[in-house]
């Protein structure tokens, strides 16, 4: 008993070391945006400020278009996490529920791209946007983002997990594929389909590389891309910066921390069967 008791005890503490670990660099976020400018660059650095500064998140919005990148960062957020979902579902019903000629090796391919880097598809994709000319578009910062393998993967994981059982018997009472997919299947994988909107909202408020490269005015650019406002030729000011940072991050720290549980039980139940 003691020895168990002992064995809990160690586990806990390396979870609690590794959690101050990963907590360590939004601590230290919090304590610079929260200090004078004299003294973000301090060695050794301090971490509570001598005067805290509250004034630097209203000088951080403003120092920038903020209201305009907001805007831009919820349109795109919507609009691909739901043009994902549609996509996802759709995909994922018909590697799991239908058959036809190819249908294990297209989704063995599928998987395949996910081996892929993704930087090695910027010069491509870019490209191909700029011959359609969506760049400076909301297209550009849309469209290429409205389907995932992983999505696709996941949701089928848990479609696979439904007993075909339901299907028949929905066929035998007259009813469509189309219909069972969004009466049936839909309804019971909202876990997963919770999980992949919560980590299609967080991906797409944090994009920063795309969103740079595809956007060139201040009317389309999106807030982790306005933060490059405060690094100019003459230096960055880390504690605009910083506080920039933290206002942009507590929305989907929020989101997450609501939402938490559906994340876990998605991500749990989707491994069920394969």
């Amino acid at each position: 008993m003691q020895k168990e008791a002992l064995s809990k005890g160690f586990i806990y503490l390396l979870l609690i070391l590794g959690s101050l670990l990963m907590l360590l660099p939004f601590i230290w976020m919090i304590s610079t945006s929260l200090k004078a400018a004299n003294e973000v660059m301090i060695m050794p650095p301090k971490w509570i400020p001598t005067d805290i500064q509250w004034g630097n998140y209203i000088k951080a919005w403003f120092s920038a278009p903020f209201a305009v990148y907001s805007v831009n960062s919820v349109i795109v957020l919507i609009a691909s996490t739901i043009g994902e979902l549609i996509t996802t579902i759709l995909a994922a019903y018909a590697f799991s529920r239908i058959n036809f000629y190819g249908r294990d090796i297209i989704f063995s391919i599928l998987l395949g791209t996910m081996m892929v880097p993704g930087e090695v598809l910027l010069i491509p994709n870019f490209v191909t946007l700029s011959n359609l000319g969506w760049i400076d578009h909301y297209q550009a910062l849309i469209v290429p983002w409205l389907a995932s393998v992983f999505s696709i993967f996941l949701l089928r994981q848990f479609f696979l997990s439904i007993p075909k059982e339901l299907s028949f018997a929905a066929k035998i009472d007259g009813c469509s594929d189309f219909r069972f997919l969004w009466s049936v299947m839909v309804p019971l994988a909202k876990p997963a389909l919770i999980t992949i909107a919560i980590l299609k909202a967080i991906g797409s408020w944090n994009a920063f590389m795309w969103p740079l490269i595809v956007t060139s005015s201040e009317n389309m650019r999106t807030l982790p891309v306005g933060l490059i406002a405060f690094s100019t030729d003459t230096g960055t000011k880390y504690e605009l910066l910083m506080a920039a940072s933290s206002m942009i991050i507590l929305p989907m720290i929020i989101l997450y921390i609501v939402l938490q549980k559906y994340i876990i039980e998605g991500v749990a139940r989707a491994g069920i069967k394969g």
